[in-house]
């Protein structure tokens, strides 16, 4: 059985709220303090680019099974203006917002799996899964 909760993304302590909710599920799913700050700092970095970007949306956190592992599975999605150059993006120290640039790169490092889903004027939605090793 998978088990999911989330949070609005809508102003900056929903950040803090989505971080939280990420260390606490990975606490009880049993990854060690190291994975579980992998985890918080990618929910981190998902749930800031939609305050920012999109201006609102949400972080789900799943446990997941697939053959015999066990992960979480975050999903960032949003209904902002998409992201017009996903390659550009995914370049470290590419940044618009002035930070380092190590957002989307930086998620894709932390977590084992990553995807992007993004169409201009309607959203995007990253879906990335840390599995317990």
């Amino acid at each position: 059985m998978n088990f999911r909760s989330s949070v609005e993304i809508i102003t900056e302590w929903d950040i803090v709220a989505a971080r939280q909710l990420g260390r606490n599920e990975a606490k009880k799913a049993g990854f060690g303090t190291v994975d579980q700050a992998r985890i918080t700092t990618a929910i981190s970095e998902l749930a800031r680019n939609i305050y920012l970007y999109a201006g609102k949306g949400k972080i789900e956190i799943e446990r997941v099974t697939d053959d015999g592992k066990f992960g979480i599975k975050i999903i960032a999605t949003d209904e902002g203006p998409g992201i017009p150059d996903l390659r550009k993006v995914m370049e470290d120290g590419f940044s618009t917002s002035g930070g380092l640039g190590a957002g989307m790169p930086g998620v894709k490092r932390l977590m084992d799996e990553f995807k992007v889903v993004s169409e201009n004027g309607a959203g995007t939605t990253i879906t990335t899964t840390k599995w317990l090793h």
